[in-house]
């Protein structure tokens, strides 16, 4: 007695499958790191005026740095980490940019001098629940 079995279709299946859940990685990625970012932005304390940021070679330098309201704002980003990232797995970097607001660390830690006003590790703590949802209902929408 012999059985055959010819698993060729089912193995062509498992392919394809393989590469629509690789492919959808990134998108559903990005869909949870969108919220953070949208929540960052929303978090993050905008001055009612322009100010000045003396920053800390100001002793030495005399340089100050002139911002206008929503400048850390308006700095703040979200980016693919191809160095971070592989065929099954996307991350995300979401930060403000540091040449542009230079003050963005004092914000969201405060000084000695000055309390923190955190606005990106709040939106990451409040919204982790809805970003993984974002990222679920992408996902699924992507592989059928």
């Amino acid at each position: 007695m012999n059985i055959k079995m010819d698993t060729s279709g089912f193995v062509s299946a498992l392919r394809k499958k393989a590469g629509e859940i690789q492919a959808a990685t990134r998108p559903a990625a990005q869909a949870g790191a969108q919220v953070i970012y949208d929540q960052a932005r929303l978090n993050v304390p905008v001055s009612s005026g322009a100010h000045f940021f003396y920053g800390t070679s100001y002793q030495k330098t005399g340089k100050r740095y002139f911002f206008s309201p929503g400048n850390l704002r308006n700095s703040i980003y979200q980016v693919y980490s191809k160095s971070n990232s592989g065929e099954n797995k996307a991350t995300y970097h979401i930060s403000w940019n540091h040449t542009k607001a230079p003050y963005g660390f004092m914000v969201e830690f405060g000084t000695s001098r000055a309390p923190a006003h955190p606005f990106l590790g709040p939106a990451i703590h409040d919204k982790q629940d809805v970003a993984a949802a974002a990222m679920k209902t992408k996902f699924l929408g992507l592989v059928k």
